[in-house]
C-alpha cells in the first residue's frame, strides 16, 4: 500500500511553476476586495484548501487496481474525525502528484519518500506526519526488490547489465532511486548500460517481469511481488516508509486534528471509533497501523539523491 530516467527539469514541472506564480498574484489582488475567500477556498489570512472548506482532497498514485479500496476506510476515519468530505484524487504518476501539491491541489496525500523530497525540493507546501505499518511490530518502512522471471538463472544485480529492465516511474523511491542507486553500486549504469521500461504500477512491474518479454529483469515494492509466483527476488534494499503529508496551507486547528488523527492510530482503533469499512480482509491486509515519521526521517532519501545525480530531486 506503499504509496512508489535521469532528465531535467520537465515542461510540465516548469509550467506548474508559471501556474502557481500566476495564482499567488491572483490571490494577492483577490486579497484586496471585500471578498473573504474567492473560489479556490484561499481567504485573507493565507490559509486554502484544495478544494472548498468543507472538503479534503486526498492524492495518491496507483500501486494497483485496488489502490482506491485500500484507501476508503482510512479516508472514511478522516472524514469522519475531521467533519469533512473526504474526496479521493488520483494522479496519473508521480509527477502529477508532485504539480497537484506544488499547485495547492491537495490537502492531504500518500507519497512515496522520493516523490515528497521532489515535491519540496520544488515549493510544495507539505508536511509529512506519519507512515503506514502492515504489521504488528513494523517500523515505518518496506523493501525496494531485484526481480527475476521464477525460472531465471540471473542470481545478481551485475548481470542486468544489457537486460530489458522494468522501473515502476521515474519518480518512485522503490521503483527507480533506489533501484539506480544500487545498480551503480553493483557498477551498471541505470541508463547506459540497461534498457529501462517504466511500467507505470508496482504490480505491471511485477507481471512485465514474469512475463520475460518486454523486461527481463525489474523492480518493484515488496506487497506486489508476494502476490506473484512468477518471479523471484534476488536482492532488496530498504526503503523508508511512504509519508501522509498534509498542506501547509490548512489552518493550523486543522492541521493539529489531522496530525492526531493520522499520526498514530491502529486498525482496531479506527474500528472501534465506528468506521465498520475497515473490519474487512483486504484492510487489514494493507493496513495496520501509522506510525511518526518526520521531515528528518528522509535524509537518507536526500543523500542517495546526491549520489545518484539523480535531476528528479532537484529544486
Amino acid at each position: 500500500m506503499a504509496i512508489h530516467s535521469a532528465r531535467t527539469t520537465s515542461p510540465a514541472a516548469k509550467a506548474a511553476f508559471a501556474a502557481g506564480a500566476a495564482v499567488l498574484l491572483t490571490l494577492s489582488l483577490a486579497s484586496c476586495s471585500a471578498d473573504p475567500a474567492d473560489a479556490t477556498g484561499t481567504d485573507t489570512t493565507g490559509v486554502s484548501y484544495a478544494a472548498d472548506e468543507n472538503t479534503l482532497v486526498f492524492g495518491v498514485v496507483p500501486d494497483s487496481v485496488d489502490t482506491q479500496t485500500n484507501y476508503q476506510p482510512l479516508m472514511d476515519y478522516i472524514g469522519q474525525e475531521t467533519g469533512k468530505t473526504v474526496e479521493y484524487h488520483e494522479s496519473t504518476d508521480y509527477a502529477a502528484l508532485i504539480e497537484a501539491a506544488i499547485a495547492g491541489k491537495i490537502d492531504v496525500a500518500s507519497f512515496s519518500g522520493f516523490t515528497y523530497i521532489t515535491a519540496t525540493n520544488n515549493g510544495a507546501a507539505i508536511t509529512p506526519i506519519s507512515s503506514i505499518v502492515t504489521t504488528e511490530g513494523e517500523v515505518p518502512g518496506y523493501y525496494s526488490q531485484a526481480i527475476v522471471p521464477a525460472d531465471s538463472d540471473i542470481t545478481t544485480l551485475e548481470e542486468f547489465a544489457g537486460k530489458k529492465v522494468c522501473f515502476v516511474d521515474p519518480s518512485s523511491t522503490s521503483g527507480y532511486l533506489f533501484p539506480s542507486y544500487n545498480l551503480l553500486e553493483a557498477g551498471v549504469d541505470p541508463v547506459a548500460d540497461v534498457t529501462p521500461v517504466f511500467a507505470g504500477k508496482h504490480d505491471v512491474s511485477v507481471q512485465k517481469v514474469g512475463e520475460g518479454k518486454e523486461c527481463e529483469v525489474g523492480f518493484a515494492e515488496d506487497s506486489e511481488v508476494a502476490k506473484s509466483d512468477k518471479v523471484k527476488v534476488i536482492a532488496e534494499t530498504m526503503v523508508p516508509g511512504a509519508p501522509i503529508v498534509v498542506s501547509d496551507t490548512l489552518p493550523d486547528e486543522l492541521k493539529t486534528t489531522l496530525t492526531e488523527v493520522l499520526g498514530q492510530v491502529t486498525i482496531d482503533d479506527i474500528i472501534t471509533s465506528g468506521v465498520t469499512s475497515a473490519d474487512t480482509q483486504a484492510f487489514r491486509d494493507t493496513f495496520y497501523a501509522t506510525e511518526p515519521v518526520d521531515d528528518a526521517y528522509y535524509d537518507t532519501i536526500r543523500d542517495i539523491c546526491v549520489k545518484t545525480s539523480a535531476s528528479q530531486c532537484q529544486g
